[in-house]
């Protein structure tokens, strides 16, 4: 199986870091949350000295989706709303041991982070990539829409859409759940420094991975001139 960025994305947005994570052996059961507790007061803290709007993580994903002819501040990067939400309300939602320890790590950085149930992307490629408007992606609540022509989203070899408006959603279809064994983590900056940024949210990820079991990790950082991440059998 294999992860890439299209060179399409990679050529109109020269500013991308990308890091990519794959983790076979996940358990549903592990106990994460005093670990997620630790790095979401982290962001916490930050959120005490200035709003997440003024974050240059955020603020850079912001500049992105203004370029892709999206209103920022109703199509947010999922960092941002993950962080806003966080400052009004004051914590994250509990959803799964995975995924709570990567939104934690992901408003610890504010650096958009997501996971998918690697199960159940359709080999041998996923690919971030414009829409031709046929893809199908599955809203959380299982109502069926099609990414926009031009959208940025994530496209397997199914034809299916694992996200909508790049970093802004992902796909109910793919969601980490309790079944879920093998994990792909995908995080994207678009801020001055974003590469050391991945790299950070990346170590962090891995070693969080195996401190909570037997997990089986490989990661990369990708380039234009390396896009490409190999993983699973």
């Amino acid at each position: 199986m294999r992860f890439r960025h299209a060179d399409a994305i990679w050529s109109a947005h020269p500013g991308l870091a990308a890091g990519v994570l794959y983790a076979d052996g996940v358990d549903a059961l592990a106990d994460t949350g005093p670990r997620a507790a630790a790095h979401t007061a982290l962001a916490a803290a930050r959120l005490a000295g200035a709003p997440e709007g003024e974050f240059p993580e955020v603020a850079a994903w912001r500049r992105t989706f203004s370029r892709l002819g999206l209103r920022p501040t109703q199509y947010r990067c999922a960092a941002e709303s993950l962080l806003r939400r966080l400052r009004k309300e004051g914590g994250l939602p509990r959803i799964h041991p995975v995924v709570d320890l990567c939104n934690a790590i992901s408003v610890a950085h504010a650096v958009p982070v997501a996971a998918l149930d690697a199960d159940r992307v359709a080999g041998p490629l996923l690919e971030v990539r414009p829409a031709r408007g046929d893809e199908v992606y599955t809203a959380f609540g299982g109502a069926t829409e099609h990414p926009a022509p031009g959208e940025v989203t994530f496209v397997d070899c199914a034809g299916r859409a694992h996200s909508r408006r790049w970093t802004h959603r992902q796909s109910g279809y793919s969601a980490v759940g309790p079944d879920t064994r093998r994990v792909l983590v995908v995080a994207e900056a678009m801020h001055d420094g974003g590469s050391q940024t991945v790299r950070a949210l990346l170590k962090t990820v891995a070693e969080e991975f195996a401190a909570h079991g037997p997990v089986l990790v490989t990661d990369a950082v990708l380039i234009a001139g390396a896009p490409e991440f190999a993983f699973g059998d």
